[in-house]
């Protein structure tokens, strides 16, 4: 099975390639802190839970328990309040409309148009970030339908320019340094 090599943690790394929730919760995560930040933060939660990570006992918790475990030090994320309320959102829909299973979103949807409005529909995923999920399930992977690179674009292409880009650390540098070299030109990750 394809691995995202992300964090510089085996575990963590691990977690977010076979786990379709934790998955999700690094995406969500992955705003406003570094990347490796971010895909380790579901390896972190799981720990904080003494327990495996499921959508079950995200959205049985209260919002505010969440809260208090995503600021145990050191916090989950840079804003853990509002992370955290967000994760408990997602975890929720996933319960409600999911049954539960993170991976239903994608697994057995053969229509990216389909997958990328369901992406899109997440708590805490705006167009950019249902994007780079999409070129995540596709480059990195290798499940998300055939067409996904349209719905996916520009993170699609070959420039490394996302975290679905990174297949080594080696790749980390270059996406950071590509992400850096477009600040200096004024322009996003997307142009």
């Amino acid at each position: 099975m394809p691995k995202l090599t992300v964090t510089g943690d085996d575990a963590a790394d691990r977690l977010v390639s076979e786990e379709p929730l934790a998955l999700l919760l690094a995406m969500l995560l992955d705003q406003q802190v570094p990347m490796e930040w971010a895909f380790r933060g579901p390896s972190t939660l799981a720990t904080r839970l003494d327990g495996p990570l499921q959508a079950s006992t995200l959205a049985a918790l209260e919002p505010d328990e969440l809260v208090e475990i995503f600021r145990i030090k050191p916090a989950l994320h840079r804003y853990p309040g509002s992370m955290a309320k967000r994760a408990h959102a997602l975890a929720v829909m996933i319960v409600e409309q999911y049954g539960g299973d993170a991976g239903a979103i994608w697994q057995g949807v053969r229509d990216p148009a389909e997958l990328f409005a369901r992406l899109r529909a997440l708590p805490g995923f705006g167009e950019e970030k249902a994007k780079i999920f999409l070129a995540i399930l596709g480059k990195r992977l290798r499940v998300a339908p055939k067409g996904w690179e349209e719905y996916a674009a520009p993170f699609s292409d070959t420039q490394p320019r996302s975290v679905a880009d990174i297949d080594s650390p080696a790749a980390l540098q270059r996406v950071r340094a590509w992400k850096q070299a477009q600040k200096a030109k004024g322009k996003t990750k997307a142009e």
